[in-house]
Parts: structure tokens; C-alpha cells; sequence
């Protein structure tokens, strides 16, 4: 027989079969892939919701005028305002507001510096001229001039005159606002996002039809209630408990309305309507208080504090009750103190603050005539916000409104009284 056989059959050799193996992971590696599943889960929604929010607050004017304020706003409102801050800071420390420069004489007001008031009609004196912080001040620098709707007799209710914030920042001009509350009425309007709670409210963005028909000028009113370190008050509800010694506006049924410290200068009664406080009081006894150089997070605003020099906004109170509003860009809190205290205020409070929220506007129109945001006019014309803001359903943040008074006597002879 040959050495290989085809008539052999060869056999496959035998092995035994291995032993099943084992596909379970170990227990620290499947825990550890299911977290990480889970964690990458987590952030996509996450990320995912953040992402229609800030989309939704970009496309939402109710959030400000510009992207930068709509993305900021909605920072604040999505726990991350530290970071805000920070970016804001940052900003303004490579941005800081120029230095010298010049104006025209154009921006320094254009309505009537004279005006013919009947004699026996109650009304403030027309007040008096502004001294500019400016050694050089310009001709029309701190000249008052009629604005806003007049009494049915003719009467100015409100004056507004323009002056630099400060000596060194000259490029810039700041408007200031004078209201007749022997005229005028007050009116807090409430928001849905300021107060953020307590509503539905009777006085609310839009400003109706009918309460617009006397209506003569409408402004901003303070911080987000987070970082105003004060409280709000409004139809009879405490919306935010209201704190001693802080800055506030105290406004009565009457309409009246007061400006002072809480708990010092009033307390609550019957007759109030409603109470809008805004950190501390920067000018007490005609003068800037003490420490508005200092960086107080807490007194000053926990935003951006007051020595950055950014558009701010304040309310003054002269003694003879008549209100004044200033607002305007490149003020540090002591700037906007100084401005107060020149246009003849005796306590001050600061208001919002950055461009998208310092908006005043006045309004014009026949009396007892519904007037829409078309009738109106900004106290400055590069304020961001539209006067036609509060006239808005989508406007959600709190407001104040001066409005004609009714029954004002008077008699048929006139006077003429001329600012100075």
C-alpha cells in the first residue's frame, strides 16, 4: 500500500467544545457607560432648552431693544448673571465712555422758552437754569424748554433742559425732565416681569385708550426687584416686602406722589397706592450722599455698581414737590447725583440703568383725545427705547406715568413768565 490512500477516509480530529464565554461587562464599566449615556442625554436637553430660550429672548423686545441686552437679560434670568456682570464689566473697562469733545447747539433742546400762564392758575415757578458742570457752557446749555401736552388753560406741565454729565466726559449730553405735580399726577404702572408676580394688574402695559387722553409723559422706573435690594407695593399687595431706609417712590389715590427714604420720610397709610423702592437714596439734603465713589455692590447696584460711566437714569424731588428725571450716557452714579442736586433736587434715588432700559418720553396730542406711542417724544433722541415701548401688550417691565390733573381753576388774565 502506498504511503497515501485514497481509499482512506480520514476523520476529523475531535476537540471538545470551549467553554461558553462570558459577554457581561464588568459591573464598573456598564454603570460607568450608562452615566455617561445618561449625562450626554442630560446636557442635549439642557442644552437644548437653553438653546429655544435664548432664541426665544433674542426675537423678544420685551427683553430690550438690542441683542446684547436681550442675551444679557436672559443670562439673568437663566442663573448665570455672575458671568453677565463680568462680560458687561469687561466691556465697558475697553469701551470706557470718551474723554473731552464737544456738542451742538442743536442738541440742547428746541421747544418754546417763554410761555404765557394765566394768572390765578396753580402752578409751579418755571424753574430756574441749570449751571452746567462745564466751565464753558454752551448758550442753550441748561435752558429749560416747554414739552409735553399743556393744561387746557396753556399751562406747561413739564420742562426739559440739557446739560454734560460731568467736566471731563464733554462729548455727551444728558437730558433732564421737570414735572408739575401741582399739575401732574403719578401712576405705577406694574409688569409682568417687574414685579414678576402678584398680577394681573389694573395698570399695565399697554396704556389703554382712555387712560391715555390726558396722558403727558411716561418713564422707566428701577432695577429688576433681584437687584434692587427694595421692595414693591401696589393695589393693596406687598409684592416684595418693602425695606427700611430704602430709596423709594411713594405714590398716593390722589395721584401725588413722594420721593424719599422709607421709614424716614413716610411710612404706610390708607391713602397709598403704591410703592417702587430702588437701592439707597443718592442725594439726601440737597447734596450727593457720602461714599458714591465706592464700589457698593449692595447700596449702588449689583450690576455694574456706579463707577462705571454707562447711560443711568434717577428721580429727584425739589422742596416744593416738583419731580425731576435725568437720564442720559457716559454717568457714573456720582455724575448722575451731581446732575440732581444742579437741577434743584433734594433727595435723589438712581433708576435702571444701561440703553436699553433709560427711556422718558413725553406725549402730545388734543386733550382728552386717545394718543398712541406716535404721539411721542424721547428725551433724547439716541435713547434706544421707542416711546411707543409703553403702549405695547409685549412690554412687560414696570413703568411710571404723569398725567393732567382735572378741575384746575383759573381766571382769564394772563401773565408771562420766561425761563431762565
Amino acid at each position: 500500500m502506498s504511503e497515501w490512500d485514497p481509499m482512506v477516509i480520514s476523520r476529523p480530529v475531535y476537540r471538545p467544545p470551549s467553554a461558553p464565554s462570558n459577554t457581561r461587562l464588568p459591573a464598573h464599566v456598564y454603570w460607568r457607560r450608562r452615566a455617561i449615556v445618561l449625562l450626554a442625554a442630560v446636557t442635549f436637553l439642557v442644552f437644548s432648552y437653553l438653546g429655544v430660550t435664548l432664541a426665544f429672548a433674542l426675537h423678544n423686545p420685551s427683553y430690550g431693544v438690542s441683542y446684547s441686552a436681550r442675551a444679557a437679560e436672559w443670562g439673568r434670568q437663566h442663573g448665570i448673571g455672575g458671568f453677565v456682570t463680568w462680560v458687561e464689566t469687561e466691556w465697558y473697562r475697553l469701551h470706557p465712555a470718551r474723554v473731552g469733545g464737544g456738542v451742538k447747539n442743536s442738541q440742547l433742546g428746541s421747544g418754546p422758552v417763554s410761555v404765557k400762564i394765566p394768572i390765578g392758575q396753580a402752578h409751579e415757578a418755571w424753574p430756574k437754569r441749570i449751571v452746567s458742570p462745564v466751565a464753558n457752557p454752551l448758550p442753550g446749555e441748561g435752558v429749560w424748554h416747554v414739552a409735553g401736552r399743556l393744561t387746557a388753560n396753556g399751562v406747561p406741565t413739564i420742562y426739559e433742559a440739557f446739560v454734560r454729565p460731568d467736566p471731563v466726559h464733554t462729548s455727551y449730553i444728558v437730558g433732564v425732565a421737570w414735572m408739575d405735580t401741582t399739575l401732574l399726577k403719578a401712576q405705577l404702572y406694574s409688569g409682568s416681569f417687574i414685579p414678576g408676580k402678584g398680577g394681573p394688574f389694573t395698570y399695565s402695559a399697554p396704556i389703554t385708550p382712555k387712560n391715555s387722553e390726558n396722558l403727558v409723559a411716561a418713564f422707566n422706573a428701577g432695577f429688576r426687584m433681584q437687584d434692587a435690594n427694595g421692595g414693591y407695593y401696589t393695589q393693596g399687595q406687598t409684592i416684595m416686602p418693602l425695606r427700611r431706609g430704602a430709596a423709594s417712590v411713594v405714590i398716593y389715590k390722589n395721584g401725588d406722589v413722594n420721593m424719599g427714604m422709607w421709614g424716614r420720610d413716610f411710612t404706610m397709610n390708607n391713602q397709598v397706592a403704591s410703592v417702587r423702592q430702588n437701592l439707597a437714596l443718592i442725594v439726601d439734603g440737597g447734596k450727593p450722599v457720602v461714599g458714591l465713589t465706592a464700589a457698593n455692590a449692595i447700596s449702588w447696584g449689583k450690576t455694574l455698581g456706579g463707577t462705571f460711566n454707562v447711560w443711568r437714569s434717577g428721580l429727584g424731588q425739589l422742596k416744593s414737590g416738583a419731580l425731576v428725571y435725568v437720564g442720559g450716557p457716559a454717568m457714573s452714579i456720582s455724575d448722575l447725583a451731581n446732575v440732581l442736586v444742579r437741577a434743584g433736587a433734594v433727595r435723589g434715588m438712581e433708576l435702571d440703568i444701561n440703553t436699553d432700559w433709560v427711556q422718558y418720553s413725553t406725549y402730545n396730542g388734543p386733550l382728552n383725545t386717545a394718543i398712541n406711542g406716535a404721539n411721542g417724544h424721547s428725551l433724547l433722541p439716541t435713547m434706544n427705547g421707542p416711546p411707543s415701548r409703553y403702549f405695547a401688550t409685549w412690554w412687560n417691565r414696570d413703568f411710571f406715568t404723569m398725567s393732567l390733573r382735572n378741575n384746575q381753576p383759573v381766571r382769564s388774565s394772563v401773565t408771562t413768565t420766561t425761563g431762565g
